[in-house]
C-alpha cells in the first residue's frame, strides 16, 4: 500500500471515527475505553485487505461491536468490586468548545440514566440493545457478531428493551435536581439533623464502601434509610459537592487532599444509593471538580 493509499484509508476511517466512538461508549459506558476500541478498529482496518470491504461503515461498526463484546463478557467474568469498576463516564461539556468529535459525541449522548440501566444488562442483551435501537443495525446484520441467529438477536434486543423500559431505579438526570438533594443530604449530616437526612434518603437506600474505606471506619454495607441516616449523621464536616466523572457527587477532603468520594444514585429526588470509593488507585482515575457549597 502507498502513502497515498494510506492517507486515503485514513480519511476514510475518520469519517466513521465519531459514529464509532459513539457506538463503543453506549457499548462499555468508558470514554477511555471508547477510545481503546476505536484504535483497535484502525489497527484491524489497516492491517486489512480493504479491496473486500463493500461497506466500510458496517464492517468497522462489526469489528467494534465484537470487540466491546469481548470486553464486556470479560469484565463480567471479573468483577468483584462491590461498587462495580465500571459506573458509566458521564459525558461532560468543554467550556471552550475545541473539540468537535468530543462535542459531537455530547449532542448525541443518550444520558447517563440509560447508561447505568444497560449496565444491568447481559453482553449480548446490551450489544443487541444498542446496535438495533440506538443505531438502528439490522438484525442480520448484529447476529454474525453475536454467533446466534437473527431471531435469537431479535429475542435478547427485546428482552433487553422491557428491562429497560421497566426499571424504576434510573437515576435522575437533571443535574441542578441532583445538586440540590446533595448539598441537603450534606447540610443535614453536618448538622446532624437525622430527620433532613431522612428526608433525602429512600426507605430503600444501600450504602456501600470498598475495602479502602472499610480500613478507615466505614460499614461495608448498610441499609435502610434509618441506618444510613444513623451512619452519616455528623460525619460529613469536611465532605464537598464535586462533579465526580461529571456527575454530581461529593468527597470528603479532611486535609487538603481528596481521601473519599461519595457516589450518588438519586432517584426521582431521593437518594437510593451512596458508594463510598477510598481506594488511592481507583480515586487517581477519578475526574473530580469541586463545587462552590
Amino acid at each position: 500500500m502507498t502513502t497515498r493509499d494510506d492517507e486515503s484509508l485514513a480519511e476514510r476511517f475518520k469519517a466513521h471515527r465519531s459514529h464509532l466512538r459513539a457506538v463503543a461508549y453506549r457499548m462499555l459506558g468508558s470514554l477511555s475505553e471508547a477510545d481503546d476500541v476505536v484504535q483497535q478498529a484502525w489497527l484491524r482496518l489497516s492491517r486489512s485487505d480493504t479491496d473486500g470491504i463493500d461497506n466500510l461503515g458496517g464492517w468497522l461498526t462489526t469489528v467494534v461491536g465484537r470487540v466491546c463484546l469481548d470486553m464486556l463478557r470479560s469484565r463480567k467474568s471479573r468483577r468483584q468490586e462491590p461498587l462495580g469498576a465500571h459506573v458509566p463516564d458521564a459525558i461532560a461539556g468543554r467550556k471552550d468548545g475545541t473539540d468537535p468529535e468530543h462535542e459531537a459525541l455530547l449532542a448525541d449522548s443518550v444520558g447517563l440514566a440509560l447508561l447505568v440501566v444497560l449496565e444491568t444488562l447481559t453482553p449480548a442483551e446490551r450489544l443487541a440493545f444498542v446496535l438495533h435501537d440506538l443505531f438502528a443495525m439490522p438484525f442480520d446484520e448484529i447476529a454474525p457478531i453475536l454467533g446466534r441467529s437473527p431471531a435469537a438477536a431479535r429475542q435478547l434486543a427485546s428482552r433487553a428493551r422491557r428491562r429497560v423500559q421497566g426499571s424504576a431505579t434510573v437515576p435522575d438526570p437533571d443535574l441542578t435536581r441532583r445538586r440540590e438533594v446533595v448539598e441537603d443530604f450534606l447540610a443535614a449530616s453536618r448538622g446532624g439533623d437525622f430527620q433532613a437526612l431522612l428526608a433525602v434518603l429512600d426507605p430503600d437506600v444501600v450504602l456501600r464502601a470498598d475495602s479502602a474505606a472499610v480500613q478507615m471506619g466505614a460499614s461495608k454495607e448498610v441499609r435502610g434509610a434509618p441506618g444510613v441516616a444513623d451512619t452519616i449523621t455528623g460525619r460529613a464536616r469536611f465532605a464537598q459537592p464535586a462533579l465526580v466523572n461529571g456527575v454530581v457527587g461529593a468527597v470528603w477532603v479532611p486535609v487538603g487532599r481528596p481521601r473519599v468520594v461519595f457516589g450518588f444514585t438519586i432517584t426521582r429526588g431521593k437518594i437510593l444509593e451512596i458508594d463510598l470509593v477510598a481506594d488511592p488507585e481507583r480515586l487517581s482515575q477519578i475526574d473530580l471538580v469541586f463545587l462552590e457549597d
